[in-house]
């Protein structure tokens, strides 16, 4: 029997901005909790109106890539911690109004930058990951590591995450600029080698995100292939709504171009391809929104 469909939110921070949160660069989506934290939760509540079951704590920028050396040693686990709440605020009410459970994912970027395994560093990444994991803890369900470009980083987020007890989901961005005949991640590293690192780290979920839908469906099934059938972890999705990203880009570095053909319609299509090639896990990454979640919402109810 086939694990039941979760649906995941959508991105944040362009949510943030086409909302009229306080944004800029270079802080992007931890601007409106410094500035404006009611913005943060009412995105929060457009995703569950919308019919996600897990939605995922504003803390990606909460590094010092965005909000500076200075500002992070200061106010970085307060930030973090407030990120937590908001979302547990969230989901703590939804379930209060309906009985409905929504879980909460504790967001744990990439600390050195987005799409770039180059630039991995884990001696300056990980006391940086030890101030989130500590301040999002008591409000998480579980973990998210996001938009991991390459293996080391997940093997730090899961050797920090460990302590608390809470499950592991892991996510990886592919590479899509120039596809290889086996998905692979950024770093070059195949998506066989991730599922065999999940499964050795104890990782509840194995995702792929912040890459072009069309790359996402391959990454599945070689996936579901790897995994084997009867396995404990599922896989998921949750792509971006940008054209293709060119191997120095920095994904948060500006708002970037979203495509026109991936209406709500449009990247259901693609979701649904995901599904029917093994995804139990469907969300949206940055350009997918609340109408994204709603449509996948309501294809999951007719599945």
């Amino acid at each position: 029997m086939s694990a039941p469909l979760l649906i995941l939110d959508g991105g944040t921070g362009r949510e943030l901005a086409r909302s009229g949160a306080p944004f800029r660069q270079p802080e992007w989506s931890a601007l409106a909790l410094i500035e404006g934290p009611q913005f943060v939760s009412a995105v929060h509540r457009a995703y569950v109106e919308a019919g996600a079951d897990v939605i995922t704590t504003n803390s990606y920028a909460v590094v010092p890539f965005h909000i500076g050396e200075a500002r992070f040693a200061d106010q970085g686990g307060a930030l973090a911690a407030l990120a937590g709440r908001l979302a547990r605020e969230v989901a703590d009410a939804a379930h209060a109004a309906s009985g409905r459970t929504v879980h909460v994912a504790g967001s744990l970027p990439p600390v050195c930058g987005s799409y770039r395994p180059d630039l991995v560093d884990l001696d300056r990444a990980r006391p940086v990951l030890e101030v989130l994991v500590g301040a999002l803890a008591p409000s998480v369900d579980h973990w998210l590591a996001e938009t991991l470009s390459s293996l080391a980083e997940a093997r730090l987020a899961a050797a920090l995450t460990a302590p608390t007890g809470k499950p592991l989901w892991l996510s990886f961005t592919l590479e899509d600029e120039q596809p290889t005949a086996e998905p692979a991640l950024r770093s070059g590293e195949s998506v066989a080698e991730a599922v065999r690192l999940a499964h050795e780290l104890g990782a509840a979920a194995l995702l792929f995100n912040c890459s072009q839908p069309e790359v996402m469906e391959a990454a599945v099934r070689a996936a579901g292939a790897e995994l084997g059938p009867g396995s404990a972890i599922r896989i998921g999705v949750y792509a971006n709504a940008f054209p293709p990203m060119a191997a120095d880009a920095e994904a948060n570095s500006a708002l970037c171009p979203i495509r026109e053909d991936l209406t709500p319609e449009g990247y259901g299509r693609f979701a649904a391809a995901w599904h029917g090639a093994g995804a139990s896990i469907l969300g949206g990454c940055c350009g997918i929104g609340p109408e994204h979640i709603a449509a996948l919402r309501e294809e999951a109810l007719h599945a």
